[in-house]
Formats: C-alpha cells, sequence, structure tokens
C-alpha cells in the first residue's frame, strides 16, 4: 500500500473476495466479518439478489444529470418511505450518511429559521460540515450522568439540561446508538424530553440512522426504540450494501417548505440510477426475506451469549445492545490495549471484529444474514481467547 494515503491503521490489506458473512483474502483463508464492512454489508458480501440488480442496472444506466431522472429515483424514495412513520414525505438520494446528515441539518435551519442546533456529546453524525466540526452553532448534552440517573424522569433542575433555550433550536439531532462506534443507546426518558421541548418550541426532529437503521437493531430503525415520529431521518451505509449510496426523508409539509424556499442542492451524484436502483433491492430483500426479524431474534442469541461471558469472566465490565448490533466493555485495570489484543487474537482464528483502544471495547456488528453456528463458533472462540489471556 506504497500509494495509499494512510490516514487510518490499517490492519489487513489483502482481502479479495466476499460471500455473505465471508471474508478471504489472497492465501484462501477464510474470516467471518462480524463488522459487515464498516457496518454496511447488512445483506453480507456480493449478495446475489443485489449483484443481479446491480449488472441490470449497469447494462442500462448508471448515471444522469440531476436534470435528467428515472423513474427509479420515485420507485427507490416510495419503497424506503414505507419503511417509515410518514409514508407520505419526500426523499433525496445522495453519496454518503455524512452528506445526508448535513442536508438534515441545513434543511431544519431552513424550515425553521433558527441556526441552534441540538444534540448529545456521544453522538457522531458526520465526518465533515458543520454536523461534524461541531461549531458555536451547536449545543450538547453530556449524556454521560444521564446514563447511570435513576430518576424516573428528566426534569428541567438537572444540571446537564440547564442553559438550553429551545427556542433558539432549530432541531435536536438524535443518533440512536453508535456513539462513536461505542454502541450506546441513549435513556429513552433523556430523548423524549428533548424531542418533546424541540417540537414544542418549533423545532424539528432530524434522526441519523446511517448506522442503527435498517433492521440493524431489530427494528427497522434505531427511533423505533423510542417511539418517536421523526421529521427527518437521514440513510446511509447498509443502504447500499457496500455501495455508496445514502438518503435523506423528510414529512411532506417539510418537504413543501424547502421547495416554495427556492432552495437548491445539486451534486454529481444526486438520484442516479444505480444507487437508487439498489437502495430499493436492499430494502425491498430486508422486508421479503423478514430480516428484521430475524436481527432482533439472532440479536437476543448474540447478546445472551455475550452475557454468560459476562457473567464468567471479570475483565468484563459491561455487556450491550440491541438487535445484531453489539459491544463488550472490558475493565480498565485489563489495560488500554487489551481490547486491541483481543480483536488481534480473533482475526487470527479468522473473526473480524470492531474495537475501540480508547473506550477498550469488542464490537460486533455482522450481517444480517450471518448463521446461527458463526455465532455460536465466535463465542467459543473468544472464550478461549479470554481463558488465555487471563491466564
Amino acid at each position: 500500500m506504497k500509494h495509499v494515503l494512510q490516514c487510518h491503521d490499517f490492519v489487513k490489506d489483502d482481502m479479495v473476495r466476499g460471500e455473505n458473512c465471508y471474508l478471504y483474502d489472497r492465501s484462501g483463508k477464510k474470516y467471518v466479518d462480524f463488522e459487515s464492512g464498516i457496518w454496511c454489508t447488512v445483506l453480507g458480501h456480493a449478495h446475489s439478489g443485489i449483484n443481479r440488480r446491480m449488472i441490470e442496472q449497469i447494462s442500462k444506466v448508471t448515471h444522469l444529470g440531476p436534470k435528467y431522472t428515472s423513474y427509479l429515483a420515485e420507485e427507490a424514495a416510495v419503497t424506503v418511505m414505507g419503511t417509515l412513520p410518514e409514508k407520505n414525505g419526500k426523499c433525496l438520494f445522495l453519496s454518503s450518511g455524512s452528506e445526508a446528515v448535513e442536508f438534515g441539518v441545513n434543511v431544519a435551519k431552513l424550515v425553521t429559521g433558527k441556526k441552534v442546533m441540538l444534540t448529545l456529546s456521544e453522538s457522531y453524525l458526520s465526518a465533515y460540515g458543520s454536523a461534524g466540526a461541531r461549531d458555536d452553532s451547536w449545543m450538547t448534552i453530556d449524556s454521560e450522568d444521564c446514563h447511570k440517573c435513576n430518576q424516573p424522569d428528566c426534569v428541567f433542575g438537572c444540571p446537564n439540561l440547564k442553559g438550553i433555550d429551545f427556542e433558539k433550536v432549530a432541531a435536536f439531532v438524535l443518533e440512536p446508538g453508535s456513539s462513536f462506534g461505542k454502541v450506546r443507546f441513549p435513556p429513552e426518558k433523556l430523548i423524549r424530553l428533548l424531542a418533546r421541548e424541540t417540537r414544542n418550541s418549533g423545532g424539528l426532529l432530524v434522526v441519523d440512522e446511517v448506522t442503527t437503521g435498517l433492521a440493524r437493531t431489530g427494528k427497522w430503525y434505531g427511533f423505533n426504540h423510542y417511539d418517536l415520529k421523526p421529521d427527518v431521518v437521514a440513510f446511509g451505509k447498509g443502504l447500499g450494501n457496500g455501495y455508496p449510496v445514502s438518503a435523506v426523508t423528510m414529512r411532506q409539509e417539510i418537504a413543501g417548505q424547502v421547495e416554495k424556499s427556492g432552495f437548491r442542492y445539486v451534486q454529481s451524484h444526486q438520484n442516479d440510477p444505480l444507487g437508487c436502483a439498489i437502495a430499493s433491492e436492499v430494502v425491498k430483500t430486508i422486508q421479503e426475506d423478514g430480516l428484521v426479524d430475524r436481527s432482533e431474534e439472532l440479536g437476543r442469541r448474540l447478546i445472551g451469549h455475550l452475557q454468560d461471558l459476562g457473567d464468567e469472566f471479570a475483565s468484563i465490565k459491561e455487556v450491550r445492545g440491541k438487535g445484531l448490533m453489539a459491544a463488550v466493555d472490558f475493565s480498565r485495570a485489563t489495560g488500554r490495549l487489551f481490547a486491541e489484543s483481543v480483536a488481534h487474537e480473533m482475526l487470527e482464528k479468522g473473526f473480524i471484529l470492531g474495537f475501540s483502544p480508547d473506550a477498550n471495547l469488542i464490537r460486533f456488528l455482522p450481517p444480517l444474514t450471518i448463521e446461527e453456528d458463526e455465532i455460536d463458533n465466535l463465542i467459543e472462540q473468544l472464550r478461549l481467547v479470554l481463558t488465555t489471556r487471563i491466564r
């Protein structure tokens, strides 16, 4: 990799083939991918149905200028919005989750006429733009203490909520559970309060479903765990099953305000036929194959087994997750590099896990198509690694 700019660590650079939850390197060694690439291949690598749809569309047209649209954009919009509480809104297809979140933020500012955005400090949101930089127009709430709070409801007397002027807030931007890869779902009582007060003051609820959307958490979306009806939703990652397509949806009323305002937004791959065809096929496959229920069922199995390991090994501080999105926190006493070393040992055994040295955790987001046996194999090998390390 001499001529590839290294903006992050490379663990392996010889992967050559993928199939469902498996990746293969040049030597032919097989790995079970418990990260779904970077949380993208919800249907597994080289999914035959998605590949067929891609090949079919590539043979027709892959790209159009933004003024020359295809019926595929409308079809994809209807398909995506059919999974949401608001089915009669409007949708725009873009290229990345970060772009979709940033677009949603700008829509909130445009429609409300306000400039201040509210989010939780543990939200990632975007790799660039206002949402990524968190400039002075953003207010953040440190929810660390909220995870430990035993009060039945959030109250405005809480120190974490002091200084929030909801009248100035254009939108509360909710990321339901990624938290910079730490897999932490915000407390329900906090989210209820922030969503309610933002709306009561004329602001919008914008939800970032780039990581938690499309059955990842055992429901269609992360916001479903909070019984919310968002105004704007951003999609990415799983929507293309590895192909770079994203989307942002909004309620009909909001879309009407955006269009009447004269707002213009054009980029090179907006509503591209190929991306729209793939997005439609991904959503339809999740529906037809019952993968929302499967994610919930397999998630119970995965998280249950991880909790058993937590009972067995004192080095495991916490197990958490929803659906096929889980994390294991290790005790600080194990040392900062413990999680990383566990992940590397598991890689040698043929399992690709996510890890965060700073948080001292390992992470599991396998394809929704993974077989039960591979979950059981993972737990068996992880138990062996932890037993060896503790000794």
